[in-house]
Formats: structure tokens, sequence, C-alpha cells
């Protein structure tokens, strides 16, 4: 058989989260997508948060692959009853199933583990050629009743031998308000939380600049996503690359995930200024040494806060990223953090419960000591609390990163972003004539303002739609390790 017309899809993710005012599309079905178009394959991607799928369309398909992160893996799965339910064959991959592949199959008759790129064709082929995929690395799957997984597959180490990634196969793709690149693969970190390393290795693989430079080139974007998990973890390559860019007159407004050291280098910092970044998305993680320390992040608070200073003074906004929760945190610690961020003008948060992702030593080890209270991944989003903290109740917790996230996001701090000794210098540039100082200044202050004033509303959202949740673990008590499925959602049966 022929497999020559193939679905891709990404479900959408739960509930109300942090960027749910931006859908952006992963970039790894895309991917697949050039690979397989390069085959002569007609492909078709689905973001289902951005334009849903047509399941009409589907069945016309020959095979359908599905991609998957925790948060999104019950969703994922009930796609991929439906598909199968028709006889269509459904391949499962990503994060989540790369490590619950038993899981997975459960659902789907094929399951891919880590980088799927060289996977899927040799799958493909296999099924074409009508013999069994037993000496397919990375590939786990069904044989009768009993369940292979065969030996897991190498890391690919020339990215310039990948294709660009194919937008334009998404349905919606012109929904898109920024574009989505990546320069690399891999950390060199390990924070503990992470399933990066386990996912994608932890030797930094980063594309050449021509490469980028190229894609940047074809894309002609107003605004890009470097969506690498840590953008400047090489950074000589990283100068390379914001050089080029400006030599080459491609300089979208562009922003990116780093970390704090990055600051370090004002080289650095003033390269990203000039090639028109905007905005940074920093992993601060804590503001308590002893969490830091815990989650293995290499970091300390002197280092975050200096970072803040210099990011601003080179006009560069910050989107800080933290992570609560953790087995030394307290109660007291989410109020310290919203502190910390309000105090050094952080321009928007994300306050995250601690999340044992499957894959992570963090997973593991509670898994270990019985601490999770719940198995529905729909729930492992970084909003809910999913595990027994050691320093609260779960509901303590649940209830004490609500307050802070609301307290950020108050109508109180939006307004008073607006009217503030900023706010005075901008009429004082105004009247002295100083136009563009003032309009420059008067975007950033309404960039800042509007995604303030859109946590405010995400998060009262949020709250209203979790009430249910929070009832659930309102009855848990610290030390309790009774807690099982039937206290929680399940994934069966929602629509």
């Amino acid at each position: 058989m022929k497999y020559g017309k193939i679905a891709l899809i990404e479900p959408k993710a739960p509930g109300y989260h942090v960027y749910s005012r931006i859908i952006l599309p992963r970039l790894g079905l895309p991917l697949l997508g050039s690979i397989l178009k390069q085959q002569g394959r007609e492909v078709v991607v689905y973001n289902q948060g951005l334009s849903g799928f047509n399941m009409d369309e589907v069945k016309e398909t020959d095979i359908v692959g599905i991609s998957t992160t925790t948060s999104t893996a019950p969703e994922a799965y009930r796609i991929a009853d439906r598909i199968s339910s028709t006889g269509i064959p459904v391949i499962l991959g990503g994060s989540h199933v790369s490590f619950m592949a038993d899981e997975a199959l459960q659902h789907g008759d094929y399951c891919v583990r880590g980088e799927g790129e060289e996977t899927i064709v040799e799958l493909l082929d296999a099924l074409e050629s009508g013999s069994e995929p037993e000496g397919i690395r990375g590939l786990s799957y069904k044989r009768g009743d009993e369940i292979i997984h065969n030996p897991d597959r190498g890391l690919i180490c020339d990215l310039d031998s990948l294709p660009f990634p194919d937008l334009n196969l998404i349905r919606g793709v012109e929904k898109m308000s920024i574009t989505p690149v990546a320069t690399s693969r891999g950390c060199p970190y390990g924070c503990n939380f992470c399933s990066v390393i386990r996912m994608f290795g932890r030797e930094y693989r980063f594309r050449s600049v021509e490469n980028v430079i190229e894609e940047l080139r074809c894309l002609n974007a107003q605004k890009v996503f470097f969506y690498d998990d840590n953008f400047a973890a090489n950074r000589n390559h990283t100068k390379e690359l914001l050089e080029r860019m400006l030599s080459t007159g491609l300089t979208p407004k562009w922003t990116a995930q780093v970390r704090a050291d990055v600051s370090k280098d004002k080289e650095l910092l003033k390269l990203m200024k000039r090639s028109n970044c905007y905005y940074v998305y920093v992993g601060f993680e804590s503001v308590n040494p002893d969490t830091l320390r815990e989650f293995n992040k290499r970091q300390q608070l002197e280092e975050i806060t200096e970072s803040i200073r210099l990011f601003h003074e080179n006009g560069i906004m910050i989107h800080g990223m933290f992570v609560l929760g953790a087995d030394s945190d307290k109660a007291q610690t989410f109020r310290e953090t919203v502190d910390f961020a309000l105090r050094h003008k952080i321009d928007t948060v994300q306050l995250m419960a601690l999340t044992p992702l499957p894959g992570t030593p963090v997973f593991t080890n509670m898994e270990q000591d019985e601490r999770l209270i719940t198995r529905d991944w729909s729930l492992y989003d970084g909003h809910h609390v999913v595990y027994q903290p050691k320093g609260m109740t779960p509901y303590e917790m649940q209830k004490a990163l609500i307050l802070a996230t609301k307290r950020f996001y108050s109508l109180f701090q939006c307004g008073k972003m607006l009217i503030n000794a900023e706010f005075l210098e901008f009429i004082a540039n105004l009247l002295i004539g100083r136009w563009h100082k003032a309009t420059s200044h008067a975007r950033m202050k309404m960039h800042r303002w509007f995604y303030r004033a859109c946590g405010h509303i995400l998060i009262n959202r949020f709250e209203s739609a979790n009430k249910d949740f929070a009832d659930k673990i309102r009855s848990i008590k610290d030390g309790a390790r009774d807690i099982t499925h039937p206290r929680f959602p399940t994934t069966e049966g929602l629509d």
C-alpha cells in the first residue's frame, strides 16, 4: 500500500493557560511535513488550537501522525481513538509519549520516541514494502498483543541536513501573528524539572548561520520567535547570527528564550537590541536560593537582579518565568516572588506550579515517593498542583499560586504601570519636542500594559473555570498517599 496522503495533528492545550492569547504551533510537524513532501507525499498539518481539524478530510488520508506534550496527551489520545476506529493507522510522537510509549500504544499503532525525522521515513518505507519495522530505531509498536520497543535512535548531528519547516502546510497559518524559527536543539544545563535533556540531549547542536539566514530570507517575517530552549547557549554563535542579520538587513522584531546569564555579555546585549530584539523570556525559576540549588539551576539571585537591570537598560522587555512549589518553598515564597517581580519592574511574569513531567528526575522521584495525586495528564500544564508539596497542602499551594498571579496582574498594577515616573518622563519628552523618544516610549508602555491586561483577564478566567478542581484538592491533607484517579476528572468521555 502507498501512504501518499498524510495528516499531521497537533492537539490543542486544555483550558486557559499563559499562552492562550497567542497560538504558536510547534515546529516538529511542519518539519516532518517538509521531509514527507520531499518524498512526493501529500501532507496537511492541523493545529487544533489554530483552526481545528476536519474529520472528513482526515478520513481521506492513508495514515495520521499526532504530536503530544504531557498536557495535550489526553486530547491526542481521544483523537487517536476516533481515527483508529475508522481503520486508519495512527502514529503518536512527541515529548510525552517518548517516555510513555506503552500508554501511547493503547491508543495508536506506532509510537515514535525522541527525534522522529528519520524514524517516520523508515517506518513509512517499511509499511509500504510490507516488512515489519523491527529494525527501526526509536520506534515502539504492537505485534498482536505484544509491545515491541526497538532500541533508541541517536540524535541528529547535522541540523543543516534537515529542510526548513513548511509553515504553509498548517491550516490557518494566516492567523499566526508571529513566526517560529528554531536555530538549535539540546541544552547544556540540567534543570531537574525539564525534559529537554532526555528528549534532545545535553549536547548543544546548532544550525549554521548561513542556514538560519536563508530560512529568515525565505520567511520574510515581520515578527519572529526563536523557539530554542536557550537561544544564547553558545554566545559566539548567537553573536555571529545577529551580526549577519544586521549586515543582510534581515532584522524582524524578534523574541527568544534565554538564561539570565546572557546579560553578562554586554556586547551580546547591544547586538540583541540593534537586531530588533524587543522581548526575552527568561527562566529565572525562583527567588529562593535553596530552590535554585534544588532545581540545579546553577544561577544566583544576584545574577537574576542584575540581568533585569541590564535588559531594561538596553530597552528589552522581560517575561520572567518562575517555577513554584519546590520542596524548599513555602506559601511565603509565592508572595516574595511577586514582591521581587514588582520591585524590579519585570514586565510580565509566568508563575507556574512545579510539574513532574514524565522523563524528568522530578517525575521519577515523586512517583517513587508516591507523591503524585493524579495522572490526568491534562492537568500537567503548570497551572494545576498535581503532587503533594512538602511545605504546604496541594490546596494551599494552588490558592497561593492563583493569588500571586492575580496580585501581579491586578487592575491596580495595570493602572500603576500607566501613571508613574516613566509616564511623567513621557509627557516631558512630548513638551520639549523629543517626538521619536516619546513615541518609542509610549509604544513600549502600551505593550507592557496590554500584556498585563491580558494576564488579568486570563487568570480570572482560569480561576472561574477551575473551581471544581480547587474543591477536589481541598480535601487532600499533608502526607496523604491514597489520592487516586476517581477524585479527579478522568480523560474518558470529555469533549
